[in-house]
């Protein structure tokens, strides 16, 4: 009875909660469509109008369901997908549901259009729908996404639950132990984490976790692998004509905004030497914002570059004066090829360290053999930055003064840069093997399931 009650009030405030947006959604859906189509489509799929394409896809087949809300869990995701329906054979099937529009983008590339798909609002309607069409024999949630409606009907359905790459940072650490209490009763409807690290580990059991449900198995992004070349990253190379390139990759807004700290850092390299600069916002609704900003500067944006190069032979930039100027920024406001471009770069600087926002993933620029710099905020990547730096393959810097003379130092001092790179890349490749043992566990947990084991 109590947990009718719980989820009764639940449901009413989730409801209130898509009321009060509503208006802002009617503007949306008169404004244009998402990437998959329009927001009506979108949003009826989201509250349980499962689609044919899905249908179709699932009929017949032993459904595993993976979530990856957006584009940074469908990048951790993508190899963990290749080897889990390699092990399940034939008879499996792989299904992606993502939260954000880019998320839903890339992973339509990456795994195909007709079996991904918006995870549903987590109503009772809307989740059941989804679970009576797909009726996976198992539910992979990437790092901390948990519904508690889902969890509800999952349990209901005697579907399990497992957490992969599972994480607990500073912050939902502080605020899981405040309500410790309903934490618990949410973290125990979970069968099984799968953790980065021995403290992620550690805190879920604090929390509230079961201990035999918790394991500790190294993270899924230390096993990504170098992506295909992408046309982009060919067309910045070309770009820099033999210049020293800096990627900054995942930049956020802030005071001041990183992206404004790279460009002043670059502009304070003398103009013989200074390098060509990338800048790859985070957000997609950044890119025009720092374009703007670029534009005082000879800037493109990559859309520009690929429909420029069919009748350009170079990348030059007209100037308000008329007089045709080389290109020194470069803003990349395309999805899923940043990872690509960090493989172009001879400096790699990582985002959301320099403002409080907890950084990025370093291993996506370390993979290359690339030095790294980072700002003094990395508590989402605390193991792996401690690692790195360890081994000295990292350099972290404490504000936009220290960031330019980083950048000074490694694009001047080629051998330490070299040698800077090669240790974060040995730190890249000693830690992989995570993807292997999560497969193995998820596989068992499946033929469970199965079974009826469970």
């Amino acid at each position: 009875m109590a947990e009718l009650v719980t989820m009764a009030l639940y449901s009413v405030l989730l409801l209130a909660v898509l009321l009060l947006g509503a208006p802002y959604w009617l503007v949306r859906m008169g404004r244009g469509n998402t990437a998959r189509g329009s927001l009506f489509a979108t949003l009826t799929a989201r509250l349980g109008w499962v689609p044919a394409a899905l249908r179709t896809a699932a009929a017949g087949r032993q459904v595993v369901w993976v979530h990856a809300v957006s584009v940074g869990e469908v990048l951790a995701a993508t190899r963990l997908v290749a080897e889990l329906e390699a092990a399940l054979g034939d008879e499996g099937c792989i299904v992606v549901s993502t939260t954000t529009a880019t998320g839903q983008a890339l992973a339509s590339e990456r795994f195909g259009a007709q079996r991904v798909f918006y995870y549903p609002l987590d109503f009772a309607w809307a989740v059941r729908a989804y679970l009576r069409a797909l009726e996976p024999k198992l539910l992979v949630l990437m790092e901390s996404e948990l519904w508690p409606r889902m969890l509800v009907e999952c349990g209901r359905a005697k579907i399990p639950v497992a957490v992969v790459n599972a994480r607990v940072s500073d912050r939902s650490f502080a605020r899981g132990m405040r309500v410790r209490a309903a934490w618990r009763r949410l973290l125990r409807r979970v069968d099984l984490f799968l953790a980065q690290s021995e403290e992620d580990a550690r805190r879920l059991v604090a929390m509230g976790a079961r201990a035999d449900a918790v394991r500790a198995v190294g993270n899924l992004k230390y096993d990504v692998r170098a992506p295909k070349a992408s046309r982009i990253a060919e067309l910045i190379r070309e770009a820099a004509a033999g210049r020293k390139i800096v990627v900054a990759g995942s930049t956020l807004d802030g005071d001041p905004p990183e992206d404004s700290s790279l460009v002043r850092a670059q502009q304070a390299v003398a103009a013989e030497s200074r390098p060509l600069l990338v800048l790859a916002p985070r957000r997609a609704e950044s890119f025009g914002v720092v374009y703007s900003m670029a534009m005082e500067y000879p800037a493109l944006l990559a859309t520009e570059m690929l429909a420029q190069k069919d009748g350009a032979e170079d990348f030059s930039v007209t100037r308000s004066s008329g007089e045709r100027a080389q290109v020194e920024i470069v803003v990349l406001d395309t999805i899923g090829d940043l990872a690509a471009v960090y493989g172009v770069a001879d400096v790699a600087f990582v985002g959301g360290s320099l403002v409080r926002r907890g950084g990025h993933n370093p291993l996506e620029p370390a993979q290359f053999g690339v030095p790294v710099v980072m700002g003094p905020s990395f508590e989402n990547f605390r193991e792996i930055v401690a690692k790195m730096q360890a081994a000295e393959g990292i350099r972290i810097v404490q504000n936009g003064d220290e960031l330019q003379a980083a950048l000074v130092e490694l694009l001047t001092d080629r051998e330490a840069a070299r040698a800077m790179g090669d240790r974060g890349r040995r730190v890249f490749e000693q830690q992989q093997g995570a993807t292997g043992r999560t497969v193995t566990t998820l596989v068992a947990l499946v033929k469970k399931s199965r079974e009826g084991a469970l």
